[in-house]
């Protein structure tokens, strides 16, 4: 089993907006998260920026290109919410199955917040697996429900042979600084503060409990800094 990181663009001050993917031990292609839409390559959204929000390689198709893998090579996509950054290409795989939290996929289906991916994740040509809860997905694969920063938020645990396990925080612990449930700062597009709170928790429990190796937290500057990019990969 094999975990690329990549990197899908940047948000205000110059944050990383990753993407993930997961190559399982029979070869099967696991894409967390799809980045910024085709509309937005090459756009400047915030003038503080130094750069576009994401630059024609960091978009995800040519990300994936660039370690051999094509859209029709996604076997599942993994949805861990439908923010700009998060699924803004997922119409650029029909061929995989789109696996979300059910009360996430119902809470966007009425939720304006999600109206600027929405012709991307609600794209006819899309198929769906509503999941509740904590599931595994494959083996060695697990999704973590962990909303608060939106209703319906997932997280990823990978159990790598070498590595170890690997807790991909995504939103719901946004930078190392954010580990801390009882005193971590709340965010502006964080929806529920005590459910931050709460998966906060569950995640910090789950890494001791797991012994996990590496947690990637989700907009981190400084961590992104120490970790492998693709073409490199952690196994």
């Amino acid at each position: 089993m094999r975990l690329y990181i990549m990197q899908l663009g940047v948000i205000t001050g110059g944050s990383p907006v990753p993407g993930y993917l997961i190559q399982a031990d029979d070869g099967t292609n696991v894409l967390v998260d799809t980045g910024f839409p085709r509309r937005m390559v090459g756009v400047k959204r915030d003038p503080r920026q130094d750069r576009a929000a994401a630059e024609e390689e960091d978009y995800v198709v040519n990300r994936l290109a660039e370690i051999g893998v094509a859209p029709g090579d996604i076997r599942y996509l993994v949805a861990t919410h439908f923010d700009v950054d998060h699924a803004g290409a997922h119409d650029e795989f029909p061929d995989a199955e789109v696996v979300v939290q059910r009360a996430h996929y119902e809470d966007a289906a009425e939720n304006p917040r999600f109206d600027g991916t929405r012709e991307n994740w609600h794209h006819p040509g899309l198929r769906y697996r509503l999941v509740d809860g904590d599931t595994e997905l494959l083996p060695g694969i697990e999704l973590i429900e962990t909303g608060g920063h939106v209703v319906g938020h997932q997280s990823v645990l990978v159990r790598l042979p070498q590595t170890g396990p690997v807790l991909l925080a995504i939103d719901a612990i946004p930078r190392a600084a954010h580990r801390d449930p009882d005193t971590r700062p709340i965010a502006p597009y964080d929806a529920d503060e005590a459910a931050v709170r709460a998966s906060t928790r569950k995640l910090v429990d789950l890494a001791r409990r797991e012994g996990v190796a590496l947690t990637v937290y989700g907009h981190d500057p400084e961590q992104w800094q120490t970790l492998k990019k693709a073409p490199e990969f952690y196994e």
